[in-house]
């Protein structure tokens, strides 16, 4: 896509806003819309992007329509229940960036088609940090003509773009990458609580996994900021990390492939959700493995 064309952009959360107001400093003519009217009305002000009352408002006249919605499931319905698909042009893509289920993504591109649009699935991977400074990394699976045609606008909001194969597959490799991420942080902080018990400093512990094979996002990221400090404001709520995790399983599951230590985090982690609420930050695993700040 080049400059100027309309883009619609649906779902203004903590990682929608920085999305949608990066596409709007780059001269994108930007049509949103939010559940939440006072996000809306403060985007519209912030980054000149057109407030619409409806997702299908904001569909009318728009090239591009771009989701970044809690999951797929919502995605389809925002498209084929509120007549949003029915309100593109035709030819027009869809671009969901959200962390939807590969599976249905596939459906879902078979009902877009029948209607003449293109849909392409390229969620990010990088957290409202790097979202803030246009630095996330892109999974992006379709059509790979169609892919390169989308690069400039993935790239004003992302660093890196990862073409993963056919439709889905971006949101494949998303809910793995998170598995593996979580999968990560429940070690992590088992491991600092464990070690503390026996007399360990948590803060050195992980100067040593930073330096030895036990490195990982966690340690890099997480240890010294959100966890240690008592912080636990990551942006990213442990309802979603669970639903990815879930999403990661399903696939294992839809695929025919045993994932026994798969299924092991989703329960770990549903256990927390239960005892933290959904949204709690992903980042209080260490509070529920009985870690407290320093």
């Amino acid at each position: 896509m080049t400059q100027h064309e309309t883009v619609a952009f649906i779902g203004l959360g903590q990682m929608g806003r920085p999305m949608s107001g990066h596409l709007a400093k780059a001269g994108y003519r930007i049509r949103a819309f939010d559940a939440s009217p006072e996000t809306l009305s403060a985007v519209a002000a912030e980054s000149g992007a057109t407030a619409c009352a409806s997702a299908a408002e904001a569909a009318h006249g728009a090239e591009l329509l771009i989701t970044m919605l809690p999951d797929g499931k919502i995605v389809r319905q925002v498209l084929l229940d509120a007549g949003v698909a029915a309100a593109l042009p035709k030819r027009a893509t869809v671009l969901d960036m959200s962390s939807s289920d590969p599976v249905g993504t596939r459906a879902l591109g078979e009902s877009l088609a029948a209607l003449g649009l293109t849909l392409i699935d390229a969620p990010v991977s990088g957290g409202v940090a790097r979202a803030k400074t246009a630095q996330l990394s892109i999974m992006a699976g379709g059509d790979p003509a169609t892919i390169e045609r989308l690069r400039p606008i993935l790239e004003t909001m992302g660093n890196r773009v990862f073409l993963t194969g056919p439709l889905g597959s971006g949101h494949a490799m998303k809910a793995l990458n998170n598995y593996v991420s979580a999968a990560g942080l429940a070690a992590v902080c088992e491991a600092l609580v464990v070690g503390r018990a026996f007399g360990l400093d948590p803060a050195a512990m992980n100067e040593v996994l930073n330096a030895s094979t036990g490195k990982n996002n966690t340690t890099e990221v997480k240890v010294k900021q959100f966890l240690l400090s008592g912080a636990f404001n990551s942006g990213f709520s442990a309802g979603l990390m669970t639903k990815d995790l879930a999403t990661a399983a399903d696939l294992a599951d839809a695929m025919g492939i045993a994932a026994p230590f798969a299924h092991d985090c989703v329960a770990v982690w549903r256990k927390m959700v239960a005892a933290l609420g959904a949204g709690a930050d992903h980042t209080e695993f260490f509070r529920f493995s009985g870690g407290n700040a320093r």
